[in-house]
């Protein structure tokens, strides 16, 4: 059964008030984006024919991944509201991804424990999301999640869910990439391990106010130009301290400059890997060879399908029938 009102006047209007970023209609569009179901590509075509209407602003997501412990959650508590405070125009939505249980599965959705934002600020919204045991740090439906904030807010920031080296995912997904680290993170041979450290746009030492915080700066500088050679500027490294506010304001400073100047990609670019992803996971290798061999790759099948959740019912039907075929 559909979670949309069947009446278009309805869909209307439950859309008019997402538009308003009235959180009770939001959340119950992001319940059309996270359901797996096929019948739910339909529901999603709905929602995205009623928002591209009268489109908005251009939204520029922010992807801030780093290892557990970080500060990631705690840092971005303070830098939304403040960001807030500094540009009354501006509103955020944060998809916070958080780690599911190899064993039972479940999640603890933490991260909301750590967001203090009135209960009347309609400019902030945040979702928690269990990341289903993925590997890239980002949840199977938080892709499609964003397709719709970021046609209802001017900022959509994707907290990955922390867990190191294998979250590539959210550089396919964001325009701009923080990587939060900690002091005694790891020295320089460390660091250059870690190959999530060729994908940041700018780095956070966060809790600069711990004694060993600027013996792991100069290390942190030191193995940028070893890891990333051919960068014409060195990346920006922020210093900041959740629990004191040190560098709060110069970073929130650099962030509401990035979401003004960043060009955000188009949902058209952002596609194609994910629907390479989707495949993947519902298909496996077969599944890949599929959208290759058969249908010419993920960008020709998506610009002859029509749109993301039509690629997707139009690669279900196919490989079904060629492997009934074979």
């Amino acid at each position: 059964m559909s979670a949309l009102p069947a009446a278009d006047h309805e869909l209307a209007d439950l859309v008019a008030r997402a538009r308003e970023r009235e959180k009770a209609a939001v959340s119950r569009l992001i319940g059309v984006f996270e359901d797996s179901r096929p019948a739910a590509a339909d529901d999603r075509a709905r929602v995205l024919a009623a928002l591209d209407v009268d489109p908005g602003p251009e939204c520029v997501v922010l992807g801030v991944t780093g290892t557990p412990g970080s500060g990631k959650s705690s840092l971005l508590a303070r830098l939304t509201l403040d960001a807030l405070a500094a540009d009354p125009d501006l509103s955020i939505a944060v998809v916070a991804v958080d780690p599911s249980s190899h064993i039972s599965g479940g999640s603890l959705l933490g991260d909301r424990t750590r967001m203090r934002a009135p209960l009347d600020e309609r400019r902030l919204y945040f979702r928690s999301q269990a990341s289903a045991t993925e590997l890239g740090g980002l949840s199977p439906s938080t892709f499609q999640v964003c397709r719709l904030l970021t046609r209802l807010f001017r900022c959509v920031v994707v907290e990955t869910v922390g867990i190191g080296q294998s979250e590539a995912d959210v550089r396919h997904l964001a325009d701009r990439v923080y990587l939060v680290l900690q002091p005694l993170g790891g020295d320089e041979v460390q660091f250059l391990k870690a190959g999530i450290i060729e994908v940041p746009d700018a780095f956070i030492l966060n809790k600069c106010d711990e004694p060993s915080a600027e013996s792991s700066y100069h290390q942190l500088k030191g193995s940028l130009g070893l890891a990333r050679p051919f960068d014409a500027d060195p990346p920006e490294i922020h210093r900041t301290s959740a629990r004191t506010g040190a560098g709060i304001p110069e970073l929130t400073e650099a962030m509401l400059a990035a979401i003004a100047t960043t060009r955000p990609r188009t949902h058209a670019e952002r596609e194609p890997h994910f629907l390479e992803r989707w495949v993947e996971d519902e298909w496996g290798r077969q599944g890949r060879r599929h959208l290759v061999d058969a249908l010419g790759g993920a960008p020709a099948h998506l610009a002859g399908s029509g749109g993301f959740d039509a690629a997707q019912v139009a690669f279900d039907r196919s490989i079904r029938a060629a492997l009934a075929a074979g």
